[in-house]
């Protein structure tokens, strides 16, 4: 076999290897967008009966699951700005400062992001329990919060290690008071950790199952609607609203990434 013929057999696998790859990917996903238009209206709502957008006009009579939605917005929108304040400040003090015991807490950092979910559940719900804190949208919040802070820490620290500190005493010498450089000079460098680690805990926070099945209460999240809807087959209304899910994020993502987008071809 000549060399140009054995590029071209390379090539022809790497392409067959890389579509494999994203269809492994992407089918779960396209089949939930396709059955969001499945005109079956009988469990467990897997045969295909025709075309119909009437899943998507029943999505918004669906209550429950409207307010499932909403609740985890909620959740995932609180979590992620106190998460974010929090994990920021800690990653800078942390960064800033020397203080006793500063290893043994850096180590205990990463407690939250390697043990099993279930474990950590369990262990807030014992928390709860202990201190008499009813479950509900609080012990979800709180819960959160626990496990998406270490993930911000861990994003802005990544940002400060190329940090260098000459640059705030600077404009301190200039004049500026610390919260002033703080705004305009410190804030500014870590703000693609800071963004990275909000969008992760955001992301963390509206998909978690299994820490928010022990401390929900009788406040419903729509990762747990969903689940709980499992044992008689996700309904097409489930599959309509986790379309709009996945539209409403690839907006996010052309609008927030088109310029790299644009790089890319120029």
């Amino acid at each position: 076999m000549s060399r140009k013929a054995k590029v071209r057999t390379k090539s022809i696998l790497s392409k067959i290897f890389c579509s494999l790859i994203y269809i492994v990917l992407f089918m779960p996903i396209a089949v939930v967008v396709v059955n969001s238009f499945n005109a079956t209206t009988s469990k467990p709502y897997l045969t295909w009966k025709g075309f119909t957008f009437d899943w998507y006009v029943k999505l918004f009579e669906n209550q429950s699951l409207l307010t499932s939605f909403g609740n985890t917005m909620i959740i995932a929108l609180v979590t992620t700005v106190l998460s974010t304040i929090i994990g920021t400040l800690g990653a800078i003090g942390m960064y800033k400062y020397k203080f006793k015991g500063k290893g043994i807490i850096d180590g205990l950092l990463y407690i939250p992001v390697v043990i099993p979910e279930i474990v950590m559940g369990i262990s807030l719900l014992t928390v709860f329990a202990k201190v008499s804190v009813p479950r509900g949208m609080l012990t979800l919040i709180i819960a959160h919060i626990t496990f998406c802070v270490p993930y911000v820490i861990f994003n802005v620290r990544a940002r400060l290690s190329g940090y260098d500190i000459s640059i705030e005493e600077a404009s301190m010498d200039l004049g500026a008071n610390r919260i002033r450089t703080f705004w305009e000079i410190t804030l500014p460098v870590l703000r693609p950790g800071i963004t990275a680690g909000a969008l992760l805990a955001f992301t963390l926070s509206i998909d978690d199952v299994i820490i928010s099945y022990f401390v929900n209460g009788n406040t419903m999240t729509y990762p747990l609607q969903v689940m709980a809807s499992i044992k008689s087959g996700v309904a097409p209304d489930v599959n309509a609203l986790s379309a709009l899910i996945l539209a409403g994020t690839i907006i996010f993502v052309v609008l927030t990434q088109g310029n790299l987008f644009k790089k890319k071809k120029q």
